[in-house]
């Protein structure tokens, strides 16, 4: 597993309960977390039927 040694994470979500949840298991290694909500990234159209084709957009 790669260590990861920057202070700072971008999680790309736009749902609040994800980012919440992957903040707080991150909380004790990250000091800054973005979400792309908060950096004015536009959210993509899921236009795939599965979650995994979804996720690779």
């Amino acid at each position: 597993m790669r260590k990861f040694t920057d202070s700072e994470l971008v999680v790309a979500t736009h749902n609040a309960g994800k980012a919440r949840e992957i903040a707080d298991l991150l909380g004790p290694y990250i000091s800054t977390f973005y979400t792309a909500g908060e950096l004015g990234l536009p959210e993509p159209e899921e236009t795939e039927s599965t979650f995994a084709g979804n996720a690779r957009l």
